[in-house]
């Protein structure tokens, strides 16, 4: 048996016993204190980091944990690049030997207070969410699998809370998920994105039940769509990259032209999405963003959801170029097109991108007011 110490995340109770697996007897968990320890947040992450110092890091105790689950909790902490140590930590009862998740050196870049009741509010309903996903690996993939796989992870966890949150979608006949019910889900497979298989039964329109559904569904997270248009000189930039869909499909034309967009981070909005895809992808600053949709791509087998957006901004000849992030592999080209060219491009089937499509008849729409505007 084994007994740990957690300063960080883990001490929030529910996240810890979705990693173990298991609920926590009260007896088995006390508060501890770690002196010559402090905690801080890490640069750019939800989560804090320990190290010696003058000060000391709070947190609870732990005991009884068996080898399995250590081994849980290696496999969920190895996806956040820390190690076990054993350190002393005080209680009110004495001092006791603990050990304690360290970042592993040169890993994790320490930035400045980090605040656990802040990250309640914050952010424990998504990461409960997410080891939800995570621990559901555990024996099937490695650390470092789950290491790559957890930004997606978080992704996924945050488009599923964003549904709850709201739910725009009229529906007539009133039947709402309380309608369906979910009888088995078996992920088939999961890397950067996840493909899920789903077992369902719901009322159906004749007043029964439809059972014995199975559908594959392609899990992915919420993105952000955004249409630079300059109102001024009546034109629209688009970005040109190679896409595996229509690769896929044996398209003779894999590299597409379509609007900016990217994937929505969690603690991000879909417009700062927005706005900060248009500077990574197009170096393109937008002056004003406009609402056009919010839709899903392909709800019969696809829960990606866009939030697309026309943004204005100065375009001008020399603003095309190549951009992309090299750590996302993205090769962009960007292009400008003439209000007239893409209304062409519309009614030839040019522009075979559906969110295209669906913000150029929107921006035919509106071209007046935005250029009157300007």
């Amino acid at each position: 048996m084994s007994t740990l110490f957690f300063y960080g995340t883990l001490r929030h109770l529910p996240l810890l016993e979705t990693v173990l697996g298991r609920g926590i007897e009260p007896e088995k968990t006390r508060k501890g204190i770690a002196k010559g320890y402090e905690t801080f947040a890490v640069m750019d992450r939800d989560f804090p980091v320990i190290t010696e110092g003058a000060g000391q890091a709070e947190g609870i105790i732990v005991d009884g944990l068996t080898d399995e689950e250590v081994a849980r909790l290696n496999f969920y902490e190895g996806g956040y690049d820390y190690a076990l140590r054993e350190i002393e930590v005080t209680t009110e009862s004495g001092s006791v030997k603990a050990e304690v998740y360290f970042p592993i050196p040169n890993s994790l870049q320490p930035d400045g207070h980090w605040d656990f009741d802040a990250w309640i509010k914050d952010w424990s309903e998504l990461t409960c969410l997410a080891a939800i996903e995570a621990m559901s690996y555990f024996g099937v993939k490695t650390d470092a699998e789950l290491d790559f796989m957890f930004p997606t992870i978080r992704v996924r966890a945050a488009a599923k809370l964003a549904a709850q949150a709201e739910s725009l979608g009229l529906s007539p006949s009133g039947f709402t998920r309380d309608d369906a019910k979910s009888d088995l889900i078996t992920n088939h497979y999961t890397h950067y994105f996840s493909m899920e298989e789903h077992t369902i039964r719901h009322k159906n329109y004749g007043g029964g039940e439809t059972t014995g559904i199975k559908r594959e569904v392609f899990v992915g997270g919420d993105a952000a769509i955004l249409l630079p248009y300059d109102p001024v000189r009546d034109r629209v930039l688009l970005v040109e990259q190679f896409r595996m869909g229509p690769w896929a499909r044996n398209d003779q034309k894999p590299w597409m032209l379509e609007p900016i967009a990217g994937r929505i981070d969690p603690g991000e909005t879909a417009a700062q999405t927005a706005l900060r895809e248009a500077e990574e992808e197009a170096n393109v600053a937008i002056k004003d963003l406009h609402e056009i949709a919010k839709v899903y791509a392909s709800p019969g087998c696809n829960t990606e959801f866009f939030h697309i957006f026309l943004g204005t901004a100065d375009l001008p000849d020399d603003v095309v170029g190549v951009a992309g992030l090299d750590s996302e592999a993205e090769d962009i080209q960007s292009h400008l097109f003439s209000f007239d060219q893409l209304m062409d491009m519309v009614e030839s089937y040019q522009a075979a991108n559906a969110p295209l499509v669906l913000a150029a008849l929107w921006l035919a729409r509106r071209r007046d007011a935005l250029r009157a505007a300007a």
